[in-house]
């Protein structure tokens, strides 16, 4: 059975250099119309997570869930996905820093910016600070993690280092952890306590 993910994959090719025909082909097969586009996996992990406790099925509501692979990709699939491609409607989050590789990439893909979120520094930090840093230590624990994150923290690299931002640091040190804790963090968010960025995401959908 055809799904989301088979689209995604087309695209991921498309965008690599591959034909154009079979994304082409499966957006319309399954009715897509909108893409969001986002920088890495964790940040699809912790969106694909808030609709689930929302209640939302995107896939169904013909909304594709895709991660870039870093900033400097977003003008390529704004052009592939956006109004000179398949002409899907585009939303996303991106990091305040990456601002730049936004700007260029919508413009030369004449892709409208409205739609798209800003994060501070990025979606883990917007996590931890809804969170707070004793929470953030409590489900690091109770997901068998809290041996590897204390010897984390004796690293030198960490010494002065705000506890937010050493949480931040940690959650990238391990393949597949980033992705982990996308849906790990997002899962305990009180419902009020959804960072703005994420919550305007999912809301404009």
């Amino acid at each position: 059975m055809t799904d989301m993910g088979e689209f995604g994959d087309a695209v991921a090719a498309w965008a690599a250099g591959g034909p154009e025909a079979p994304a082409r082909e499966l957006a319309t097969r399954l009715s897509v119309r909108a893409s969001v586009l986002l920088e890495g996996r964790s940040d699809v992990a912790a969106v694909n997570a808030l609709a689930q406790r929302r209640g939302r099925n995107l896939e169904a509501e013909g909304v594709c869930v895709l991660s870039i692979d870093g900033a400097m990709s977003v003008g390529r699939y704004a052009r592939l996905l956006g109004p000179p491609g398949l002409g899907l409607r585009l939303r996303g989050l991106f990091d305040e820093a990456e601002r730049p590789y936004y700007a260029r990439g919508f413009d030369r893909a004449g892709a409208a910016r409205q739609g798209f979120f800003v994060c501070a520094a990025d979606l883990e930090d917007e996590l931890i600070r809804a969170l707070g840093v004793p929470r953030v230590e409590e489900l690091v624990e109770q997901e068998g993690d809290l041996r590897p994150l204390r010897t984390f923290l004796r690293q030198p690299a960490q010494q002065g280092r705000a506890p937010q931002q050493q949480f931040r640091r940690f959650l990238g040190t391990k393949k597949g952890r980033k992705i982990h804790y996308g849906r790990v963090l997002v899962e305990a968010l009180d419902p009020d306590r959804v960072p703005a960025p994420l919550d305007d995401l999912l809301r404009s959908l």
